[in-house]
């Protein structure tokens, strides 16, 4: 193994005052530990906490120049803060985890072992989880679908905690995606892969920031971007519907000018007629605009996130100049 290479890990947070340190203490302890022949820096991505974060990581960056920290204007979501950081990053791997010690952090010495081996991508999927065994079961019926409604196999339970060669950081950057998943991009692109089972264990301190709202938009995102299948279901069922609307028409045409004396009263059939068909077309709506919203997120062409401020950075890569493109470097 060569002597010298660099480790970048990449921490996103929010609102995690109480994790922040001790996560400090967990990484440099068990890089002293288990990989003291390799140079290291710790990069935390903070989306706007408001609980006292931001003055732990000034603390942290202060104490130790190994740590870094990218401070966001605001909030810009689980997905787009973290893959924002891997690309400012200057090791010669990534390795992301989340800073609520979900993630294992003694699993880090298993992924650089893998990664010597010349595995490209090293990835940690959940095979046991402290959430609840409805939402488990929701999420593996969701991948497989995915899997099967799209062009890439997706990696069931990965939730993006693992380790990124440079070559693959590279291919992110390429992309040039303003709403990337990474998740996907992992599935699509990476040319050699090692999954590697884990336990999540539950949350250190504090409660987690995923709900409905985030849970919903990382599903679209997915199925949006890399599925056809609702576009093509909307075109199939229309047709269809369409076919034996006409039909129904005719035989109403019909019965009215054969039974006309006898023909049932009452506009009931009409009427159910009208709320299925109405309640398929307001779903079919609504799928096609999160495709266009996709599409129109994608077209505006938004920055990844607007940084506030850099922290322990060298000066070549300024707050305040963030780019996806050249990796936030001095134009």
């Amino acid at each position: 193994m060569e002597r010298g290479k660099r480790l970048s890990i990449v921490i996103p947070c929010y609102n995690e005052t109480e994790n922040v340190v001790p996560m400090y203490h967990a990484v440099t302890e068990e890089m002293a530990r288990s990989l003291p022949e390799y140079e290291y820096e710790l990069v935390f991505v903070d989306n706007k906490s408001t609980d006292g974060t931001r003055d732990q990581l000034r603390l942290l960056c202060a104490g130790d120049p190994r740590v870094r920290a990218i401070l966001n204007n605001r909030n810009y979501g689980q997905f787009n803060s973290p893959y924002h950081a891997m690309l400012q990053v200057s090791g010669d791997c990534v390795i992301s985890l989340c800073c609520d010690f979900q993630d294992p952090v003694d699993m880090i010495p298993q992924f650089v072992r893998e990664w010597e081996a010349g595995y490209q991508v090293v990835c940690g999927v959940k095979t046991a989880s402290r959430e609840g065994r409805l939402m488990r079961l929701t999420r593996t019926a969701y991948y497989r679908f995915l899997s099967k409604a799209s062009d890439i196999n997706a990696i069931e339970h990965f939730t993006g905690f693992g380790l990124y060669d440079r070559s693959f950081i590279e291919i992110m950057r390429t992309l040039d995606d303003p709403i990337p998943f990474l998740r996907g991009i992992v599935a699509e692109f990476s040319t050699s892969r090692r999954e590697i089972p884990y336990e999540q264990a539950k949350r250190r301190s504090g409660k987690t920031h995923n709900n409905f709202s985030s849970l919903y938009d990382a599903a679209m995102l997915s199925f949006t971007s890399y599925t056809k299948i609702g576009l093509r279901l909307a075109t199939y069922v229309g047709f269809v519907f369409s076919g034996l609307s006409v039909m129904a028409a005719l035989a109403y045409l019909v019965m009215k000018l054969v039974w006309w004396e006898r023909f049932p009263a009452g506009n009931i059939p009409i009427l159910l007629a009208v709320l299925v068909l109405g309640s398929m077309q307001i779903f079919f709506v609504g799928i096609l605009g999160e495709y266009i919203l996709n599409i129109t997120r994608r077209v505006i062409h938004r920055p990844l996130v607007i940084e506030e401020e850099r922290l322990n950075f060298p000066p070549e890569t300024p707050a305040g100049k963030p780019d996806r493109r050249d990796g936030g470097k001095a134009e």
